[in-house]
């Protein structure tokens, strides 16, 4: 016989552990079913730790405000130091094609609340200075939007899950769901089954395989991101770098200095890497070290430490598909490389769409999730 819960959680990831946690709180029996042999051992871990509002809808804006809101607060809140900043995020701009996009997105980021300014040549060297000045036209500038510890922030969920009583099964595959009509009656894994009176699949980028189990074609491919880190060394930089500009092998690239001292720094490949391959290439750090010179030249002396490799699970519009498929199963896949900085925001929503409290400003988030959408738009900062 099945054992029952109130809740299943496919995944312990960016996604799946803070939802538990928020479920647990609740009141919720929580089972969170994690194919690893530890949580958030997927793209979790693989995240360099940024956290922004600066998106160009309303739905990733305010899911990730309200991140920004819980992780800022979390020491104080939960008690453990999860290496918060709020250092900002800026995007340069270099072109009046680059410019004009940032200045004509700024004004519907603005009439979304975030907080964002653009920023001169002169101020903008002042918050990274050393800066490549040379046809420089200014920078958005959000400085509510920060970073923190993956590690740290995962460790901090694990513990207080447990603390409020979340089960987890580690290295536990789901292999199938039983079906009674459109409802998910058991899940199947290769240890047992189990029933639930909601079933969440956050299973990152194997999120098209379990909706295909309850019979649904769900539009998530995973793409392949590298990044690095350096050694630490004394602060000398404010906030995320985001250049937009592509270069071969790269569409755009980002790096910030984080609570410790080190420069982290990822790419978008393009053309885009497609599956799930975790090994790291040679191939990586020349590129990346070219990029990271030609806009900012002081790092040169750096020693880079370690790169990785992760996972992106890219929607074809960038965007999360998020919301309930059949009586029982809620969606909350297709994070776009975002899982980390959306996770604490989302698993509030998740909790409201589980026990049926959703508000207006619910409703319209869930618009830009909606799984039913034709995915033609384009996020603009994805």
């Amino acid at each position: 016989m099945s054992k029952t819960y109130d809740i299943i959680v496919i995944g312990g990831g960016s996604i799946g552990m803070p939802a538990a946690l928020e479920l647990a709180r609740k009141g919720q029996k929580v089972l969170v079913i994690e194919s690893e042999s530890a949580v958030g051992q997927q793209n979790n871990k693989k995240a360099i730790g940024g956290i922004r509002a600066t998106h160009s809808d309303y739905g990733k804006i305010s899911v990730c405000q309200r991140s920004i809101e819980i992780m800022s607060a979390w020491k104080e809140n939960w008690g453990d130091d999860i290496g918060w900043m709020s250092n900002g995020y800026s995007y340069p701009a270099y072109t009046d094609e680059d410019k004009k996009t940032l200045q004509d997105l700024m004004q519907i980021q603005l009439g979304f609340g975030l907080n964002i300014r653009w920023v001169s040549p002169e101020e903008y060297n002042e918050l990274v200075p050393g800066i490549n000045m040379d046809g420089l036209l200014g920078s958005t500038y959000s400085p509510e939007d920060g970073s923190c510890s993956p590690l740290l922030m995962g460790s901090s969920y694990l513990f207080h899950a447990q603390k409020n009583g979340v089960e987890i099964h580690h290295s536990e595959q789901v292999i199938g769901f039983q079906m009674a009509g459109k409802r998910i009656d058991t899940v199947l894994t290769d240890q047992g089954s189990y029933s639930a009176g909601t079933v969440i699949n956050a299973a990152g980028n194997h999120a098209r395989e379990i909706g295909a189990m309850a019979g649904l074609d769900l539009p998530v491919f995973p793409d392949n991101h590298e990044a690095g880190i350096t050694e630490p060394v004394a602060r000398f930089m404010g906030p995320m770098v985001v250049d937009m500009r592509k270069r071969p092998g790269s569409a755009n690239f980002y790096f910030y200095q984080n609570h410790e001292g080190q420069v982290v720094f990822c790419v978008t490949p393009d053309p885009p890497i497609l599956g799930i391959d975790s090994r790291s290439t040679s191939e990586y750090l020349p590129l990346v070290s070219k990029r990271l010179l030609e806009i900012y030249p002081r790092l040169r002396y750096l020693k880079v430490r370690r790169t990785w490799r992760g996972q992106y699970p890219m929607t074809p519009d960038g965007f999360p598909i998020v919301g309930r498929a059949g009586e029982n199963l809620i969606n909350a896949v297709g994070m776009c490389g975002q899982g980390f900085m959306l996770g604490p925001g989302m698993a509030e929503l998740l909790a409201r769409i589980c026990l049926d409290e959703l508000t207006e400003s619910d409703l319209r988030v869930l618009r830009s999730f909606d799984p039913a959408r034709d995915f033609s738009g384009m996020e603009a900062f994805k």
